[in-house]
């Protein structure tokens, strides 16, 4: 294939023969559109929404600039676990996301302005930020598009945008390199189900190459607020019992609340490293744990453009600490407060490790495994 080839099939269609609309678990479904392609530039895909029209979100998408002949699978997907970010912010958030994990993820601090936000977003992996999904939970302004459009952005998704911030994705002559970014109205999405109770008659399904499906609930957390995170504690058949020393401070658990919720559309083993309403570092995909904080480590040394430090950052973990090397791994580089599910049977060494080190740690008496 030529080299021309090679770069045009990124933005070419690939055409498959899907069905105008099915059925699956008494629902109807109808086609949104046919995607650009899949997962890859040679799987035809397509985007359906349940007939009935009723709570959607991603299926109420409204193109309001097109690019690259279209939106793929990827694109959705990212727009997907955004929203899944984003929907627990009580306040202006930005999700910045690559392959359906976040690069970076801010939210609103200290009456900062909404650029500011996407900024911190951005900086916390610029690299990765490169060809990125860039989703709000708030209406994006003409100062936030004119950062947005400074760098090469696949797309953008918000409930709205001001006038001037179209007038500015839209202006190719000034930003040529960006000419090619997709704009998208996603409908209101903070009542989006949430929390234990929180009514939805939604099944998550993974199909495999046999045909054969995994059909389970979607992920609801208990954690509402700061005051749902518990002091970690263990009773320890041999050795006692154990409490943390330090509590969180008020500014620690406005972190640990965030990076918990960030880290519920992570891919696992995974954690998230914060710091004053801003991810330093997200470290994904890891088969062990202290892989994933290591690896979150690495980043926020190498990657991380912003102003902040990790003397005084929080750590999220997806999962328990089945050793305490990764509570050492973070502690040593400054980390102060940790939030993670509780539940191994070392939890005692791994508080132990947060008193001896001064930090603080907390319960959310749940994991947020997720493994797309």
């Amino acid at each position: 294939m030529a080299e021309k080839d090679l770069k045009q099939m990124y933005r070419t269609r690939t055409e498959g023969d899907f069905p105008e609309s099915f059925e699956m678990l008494g629902r109807a479904y109808s086609k949104v559109e046919d995607l650009r392609y899949g997962t890859n530039p040679h799987q035809p895909a397509a985007f359906y929404r349940p007939a009935d029209g009723q709570n959607l979100v991603l299926g109420a998408y409204e193109m309001l600039k097109t690019g690259k002949s279209g939106l793929s699978q990827t694109n959705i997907e990212d727009m997907h676990h955004a929203v899944g970010i984003l929907k627990y912010m009580q306040r202006p958030a930005c999700a910045v996301m690559k392959h359906c994990n976040p690069s970076g993820v801010a939210i609103e601090v200290d009456g900062i302005p909404l650029a500011e936000v996407y900024q911190r977003a951005r900086d916390a992996d610029a690299q990765a930020a490169f060809g990125s999904v860039v989703a709000f939970n708030t209406e994006v302004d003409g100062d936030t598009a004119e950062e947005i459009m400074q760098t090469i952005v696949e797309g953008v998704a918000a409930p709205s945008f001001a006038p001037e911030a179209l007038e500015t994705f839209n202006n190719s002559d000034k930003f040529k390199r960006n000419k090619q970014i997709r704009i998208v109205k996603l409908p209101e999405f903070s009542g989006l189900p949430k929390y234990p109770g929180d009514k939805s008659n939604v099944v998550e399904m993974k199909v495999f190459d046999d045909g054969s499906i995994v059909m389970a609930k979607p992920y609801l957390s208990r954690v509402k607020n700061a005051d749902d995170l518990i002091p970690a504690y263990c009773d320890h058949a041999r050795k006692g019992r154990i409490d943390i020393d330090r509590k969180p401070s008020s500014r620690e658990l406005d972190d640990l609340l965030f990076a918990w919720h960030v880290n519920i559309h992570v891919r696992s083993n995974g954690c998230v490293i914060a710091k004053n309403g801003q991810t330093l570092a997200v470290g994904t995909g890891e088969q062990d744990r202290v892989g994933a904080v290591e690896q979150a480590i690495i980043k926020a040394a190498n990657k991380y453009k912003g102003s902040e430090t990790l003397d005084g950052a929080v750590m999220s973990s997806d999962g328990f600490f089945p050793f305490r090397d990764a509570v050492d791994a973070a502690t040593a580089k400054g980390v102060t407060a940790i939030v993670q599910p509780g539940g191994s049977i070392n939890d005692y060494d791994a508080i132990l490790a947060c008193n001896e080190a001064g930090a603080a740690m907390v319960f959310s008496m749940e994991r947020c495994f997720s493994h797309h």
